[in-house]
């Protein structure tokens, strides 16, 4: 029969092979070469992570020049993943949103200060009260020049606050567009708990931050 300390042996041995097969495939996605999105219509498209995508998908949406916010899950490992499996953190994804722009009216470098302005920029996996790696802070970048947007911006920010910035730099290699009942959430639920006492108030933060990006209201 086989003993309990054995048993546990055996587990803790499994845990710490599946835990470092799923590093070495994280670490493989933040080796890899970025993919450029071409533009499509005009339009570009750019990738961030920053906590819960309802909030993040509502902040990009206020930005003059931007055409839509699509939430989703990106910098993982896993094909084809879904909300229950993300939130597992056993997938390498984050939330994130897919931001449709017009690089004529918003730059990518605006994209990148709305993204710091509208977050706790410190915050390790995570952003108030959603935890987990699912939740941490990524920027995405395309090619090279973004790369250096993004550093150089962080580098910036990290002195300013004297503080290290939690953001990860991770190229970009793929979107997955989040389940229907994720889309527009906020503004389609908007008397939902979490968007009253989460979301609402981070977008008016930031919208109280960088008053000159938004939209014009009608």
């Amino acid at each position: 029969m086989r003993t309990f300390a054995t048993t546990l042996i055996i587990a803790l041995l499994f845990s710490c092979q599946n835990t470092a097969q799923i590093n070495k495939e994280q670490q493989a996605v933040i080796d890899a070469d970025p993919i450029e999105v071409p533009l499509e219509n005009g339009k570009a498209k750019a990738y961030f992570a920053s906590g819960c995508f309802w909030c993040v998908e509502a902040v990009y949406e206020s930005v003059k020049g931007v055409e839509e916010a699509i939430s989703g899950y990106s910098g993982g490992f896993t094909d084809n993943p879904t909300y229950q499996l993300s939130n597992t953190g056993r997938t390498g994804h984050a939330e994130a949103v897919e931001v449709i722009y017009d690089p004529n009216i918003v730059s990518f470098e605006t994209l990148v200060d709305v993204y710091f302005a509208s977050q706790n920029p410190t915050q390790v996996n995570g952003q108030g009260p959603d935890k987990g790696s699912q939740y941490r802070s990524i920027i995405f970048y395309q090619n090279a020049e973004q790369k250096q947007i993004i550093e150089n911006k962080k580098a910036a920010l990290s002195k300013a606050l004297n503080a290290k910035i939690a953001a990860e730099v991770y190229p970009f290699q793929k979107f997955w567009v989040a389940e229907d009942y994720h889309q527009n959430y906020e503004k389609l639920h908007p008397n939902n708990g979490y968007i009253q006492n989460v979301s609402i108030p981070r977008l008016k933060r930031f919208q109280a931050a960088m008053p000159e990006v938004l939209k014009e209201k009608h």
